[in-house]
């Protein structure tokens, strides 16, 4: 596990009160969350990801005996000895917790969620610092190199530019700028606009260093500590966009691999 990094976290066939909010709560405390509702999927990305962290919702999708299995296969894994698994359900049956728990062995808990929104957020938060989740990384960051539709515009005085961002936090991006502004560091820019899919956001920001990036000059940006909580709202929601979209991508290109792999693999000689 990379203490640098911190480890991903999956919520597996999320209701909506996990989806729709405590996912928000969870970014907002700098946490890396992603949802999905396919195990093969989640199955790709452990392979990818070892050291993820994955709370099932039993009241979805598989049934509880499959949930059951399922887990149970990945628990017994030793290629899976870093990874970590828990449990959300609205079920209150403690035979049913204490199943999971001593039976099963999972190692993040099991969350009810009747408990309501603050407690099961506070049970998780707890659970993901003790897995050490978010690692020495203080903020979140996705990467926009893959993004077509986003972009920016720079104007400081007589100068305009448009760029491309290479990344982005909820403190500060990267970007590559066309033309070249040739900006040192500690340059104050006053009038900046993000263009993260459907959000507009102006900001102001600070050229905190620069890197050459395949002999273009690559600017890493610090946002001003007077930015609109309601932008960084925004950013963070783009954020998540991102960072969803791109596990999506890996997993589906870990899917055709496997076929194209398979669809290699010689015939049997005693098959027909």
């Amino acid at each position: 596990m990379s203490l640098d990094l911190g480890r991903k976290v999956f919520f597996l066939y999320p209701p909506s009160v996990v989806r729709d909010e405590l996912v928000s709560r969870l970014l907002e405390q700098e946490y890396e969350v992603y949802t999905l509702k396919d195990l093969g999927m989640m199955d790709r990305l452990l392979a990818i990801y070892p050291d993820s962290i994955v709370f099932a919702n039993i009241d979805a999708g598989p049934s509880e005996q499959e949930w059951e299995q399922w887990i149970r296969g990945r628990l017994a894994n030793p290629d899976l000895s870093m990874a970590g698994f828990g449990i959300l359900t609205y079920n209150t049956d403690e035979e049913l917790q204490r199943k999971y728990l001593m039976d099963i062995g999972i190692q993040c808990g099991f969350v009810k969620l009747k408990l309501g929104l603050d407690e099961s957020t506070r049970i998780l938060l707890a659970t993901l610092q003790a897995n050490e989740a978010k690692g020495r990384r203080k903020y979140v960051r996705a990467s926009c190199a893959g993004d077509t539709v986003s972009g920016m515009n720079l104007r400081e005085g007589p100068f305009n530019a448009s760029g491309k961002i290479q990344d982005i936090s909820v403190v500060g991006f990267s970007c590559i700028l066309d033309p070249d502004p040739q900006f040192k560091k500690n340059t104050v820019l006053h009038d900046i606009q993000l263009k993260l899919r459907a959000s507009l956001v102006k900001v102001e920001a600070v050229v905190f260093g620069t890197r050459v990036v395949e002999d273009r000059t690559q600017y890493i940006m610090l946002l001003a500590p007077r930015t609109d909580p309601a932008v960084r709202d925004k950013i963070r929601a783009y954020i998540q966009y991102a960072l969803q979209a791109e596990i999506e991508d890996v997993a589906t290109k870990g899917a055709k691999e496997s076929k194209e792999a398979k669809a290699e693999q010689p015939v049997d000689a005693g098959q027909e």
